[in-house]
């Protein structure tokens, strides 16, 4: 697809900050020898999420199988699982001093299980070591795999956050290897889980990405589908294309239209929602619990947060 570069309008001129938080994450994440989503995908958010001292952690190394058009993480042959990571991510979330911990990982489908089993790991050792601590993952969707799906469950996260990333009709230009109705499935599961399981509390999480050539009843639909699938938590923001080598920008929607998404959003039935230009699907997280538990939360950075 060749599609002229737009430029990048006013409101995604984000003001760059450093500071001692930032250095001391990036000591932190460097001494640990752990990667974070931050960094290997570029997101644009890391200066401000390091400036507040957290970070997204990234596990099961920094190579992904897949290779979707959007994505800045590298696809290439991935790293063996590494047994000492859970207690290095555990000891990190204790040295940062964390109160809500987000955990990625690259998609691994070389493995049996999806790497639901490391997750499940992960949880345990960060729980153990940081007691009160709120933990929310970002999974892939282990090939559909609900047994995959219910390791994760059982090692009981606070948050369990799927993306679906954009609309069924641009799948195959934006995520290839992945599956619509497979993702829907993901998410719908982890609500029949936490039916089966009264006291699990698990809260479904998703996101999309807008910019990228989809239209407004594309993007309702996709927000339907959500609810049917009784995803809880909802994020929506601007795609912002890695590099010249990636799916290209076809449009940068005006913060009104991103304030509209989080009104519909809110009507459909989410619990809490965060539209806006520079939302992404780990930032503010912890103010997104806390605000679906009753606070209020805003930043001059995208529409905001509202809950129902």
């Amino acid at each position: 697809m060749v599609v002229e570069r737009l430029p990048k309008p006013e409101w995604l001129k984000i003001k760059i900050r450093s500071g001692p938080d930032k250095r001391r994450v990036e000591a932190v994440i460097d001494r640990r020898s752990l990667h974070t989503v931050c960094q290997v995908a570029g997101c644009p958010n890391l200066m401000d999420c390091f400036s507040r001292g957290t970070a997204t952690f990234m596990i099961l190394g920094q190579y992904c199988t897949r290779n979707c058009s959007f994505c800045n993480v590298a696809n290439a042959p991935p790293e063996p699982v590494d047994q000492l990571e859970p207690a290095r991510v555990a000891a990190a979330v204790r040295e940062l001093g964390l109160r809500h911990v987000v955990i990625t990982s690259v998609t691994r489908d070389d493995l049996p299980d999806g790497g639901a089993g490391h997750f499940a790991a992960v949880i345990t050792a960060v729980r153990g070591t940081n007691p009160g601590v709120k933990i929310e993952v970002l999974i892939s969707d282990f090939q559909g795999d609900y047994y995959a799906l219910k390791r994760v469950i059982t090692a009981r996260p606070e948050i369990i956050n799927h993306n679906i990333e954009t609309i069924p009709r641009l799948y195959s230009e934006v995520r290839p290897q992945a599956d619509y109705r497979r993702s829907l499935k993901l998410l719908a599961g982890i609500a029949h889980a936490r039916a089966q399981a009264q006291e699990n509390l698990i809260i479904a999480k998703s996101g999309i990405m807008v910019g990228l050539g989809e239209t407004e009843p594309e993007v309702i639909s996709v927000l339907q589908d959500l609810r049917r699938a009784n995803c809880d938590f909802l994020t929506i923001g601007q795609y912002l294309a890695p590099s010249r080598k990636h799916h290209p920008v076809i449009e940068y929607l005006r913060p009104e239209v991103f304030e509209r998404y989080q009104a519909i959003s809110l009507e459909l039935g989410f619990k809490a929602v965060i539209s806006g230009p520079m939302v992404r699907s780990s930032y503010h997280a912890e103010q997104m619990l806390n605000g679906a538990h009753g606070s209020i939360f805003s930043s001059s950075q995208f529409s905001g947060f509202k809950r129902r």
